[in-house]
């Protein structure tokens, strides 16, 4: 099955499992489902440190703790999100985010495909699938979620297009911080177990989502527009 074509269907049928997830589990069920997604992620991100040679003692502790309190720490806030605001506010931050990822990876590659002389990137060196096009799609796809969920937030138009940009904008920064993370590696994804072969690892799955909930936390308790 070609690559691209196994990731989008695997995707879907993520996203729909963790959507229904969402939707019908009790509150007390994110807490230990949130730690089962990070310390998986964490296992990857021990695994692909534990490939690269050359690494001091020192440094490879800071990183062990660095990447323990980011990956922790970031997903904790969707426990937050979801026992502050309930299920339905959970699925509304999940859903800001990853659509982020789907409107970039559509613009890119239509741009990429279609543009005279391809697309523009914004960071070559870091993730080369990354263009400004892309990034321009993650924006309009994660403010227009965060437009259709108005009826549901009841939140204003400004505060709604400013959860989306920053959905947009942080995730797209968690990408490129894993991205080069993996860069420095050598690797392509971060799978580390053998099921997640070929489709990316958790921590592929999770990097959009370690800094933006915590970030659109605070936004949501702000009184804006």
């Amino acid at each position: 099955m070609n690559p691209v074509l196994k990731r989008t269907l695997t995707g879907i049928a993520i996203g729909l499992v963790v959507l229904l997830a969402i939707v019908f589990s009790p509150l007390w069920v994110f807490p230990w489902v949130i730690g089962v997604l990070a310390i998986l992620a964490y296992v990857e991100f021990v695994q692909l440190l534990r490939m690269k040679s050359g690494v001091s003692p020192v440094k490879r502790a800071v990183l062990l703790l660095a990447g323990l309190v980011i990956i922790a720490g970031g997903l904790s806030a969707l426990t937050s999100v979801a026992f502050t605001y309930g299920n339905l506010m959970l699925l509304y931050v999940v859903m800001v985010v990853k659509f982020s990822d789907v409107g970039g990876f559509a613009f890119g590659l239509y741009s990429a495909k279609h543009m005279k002389g391809g697309n523009h990137k914004m960071c070559p060196s870091i993730s080369p699938g990354k263009s400004w096009e892309g990034m321009a799609g993650s924006i309009f796809a994660s403010c227009l979620v965060a437009l259709l969920w108005t009826g549901a937030t009841h939140y204003p138009i400004v505060k709604s297009l400013l959860i989306g940009f920053a959905a947009a904008t942080v995730g797209t920064a968690g990408d490129l911080i894993e991205s080069k993370f993996k860069r420095w590696i050598g690797v392509k994804d971060s799978s580390a177990f053998e099921f997640t072969n070929g489709m990316g690892g958790f921590l592929d799955m999770l990097d959009s989502l370690l800094f933006a909930p915590a970030v659109l936390l605070v936004l949501m308790k702000l009184n804006i527009g």
